[in-house]
């Protein structure tokens, strides 16, 4: 999907919840120019390096961290793609979201709920279902043009 919007060549892509790494390889593979893996687990960082190391040249081009989600995204810079693929059952998405519409252009985030709604500040861009997975695409809201002074 993100490839038919022009979305992945040349972005910065950060991956929350990165479990394998998986979404956020994949990106490079298309692409990306960099790539921020996030997950707290430290298997799953373990799981990520090993990823990487057998992807070879392109494994340069990311970054592995072992840190909370939401931490991270309270702090973080701008991302052109922010993946968030949180365990299901996952509740805090508000709280998550608030911290990262103004630290994206477009996120994607994988839930097991239909219909999934990203909330105040953001628009739904695209939604497929996967079986039981639900795929989200939304981005923020443009802030609206301040009106001349006078």
């Amino acid at each position: 999907m993100l490839s038919s919007m022009d979305r992945l060549e040349d972005s910065a892509v950060l991956d929350l919840f990165a479990g394998s790494g998986a979404l956020g390889i994949e990106c490079l593979s298309r692409g990306a120019r960099s790539a921020v893996m996030v997950d707290h687990a430290p298997e799953a960082v373990a799981a990520i390096r090993q990823n990487l190391a057998v992807l070879g040249p392109g494994g340069e081009k990311a970054t592995v961290l072992r840190s909370d989600a939401l931490a991270y995204a309270s702090g973080a810079p701008f991302f052109d793609l922010v993946l968030a693929d949180p365990p299901y059952g996952f509740e805090r998405w508000n709280e998550l979201l608030e911290r990262l519409v103004s630290r994206t252009g477009l996120l994607v985030a994988e839930t097991s709920a239909s219909p999934w709604s990203p909330g105040d500040g953001w628009e739904t861009v695209k939604v497929k279902r996967y079986g039981g997975t639900v795929v989200s695409i939304a981005q923020p809201v443009p802030a609206p043009a301040e009106e001349g002074h006078t």
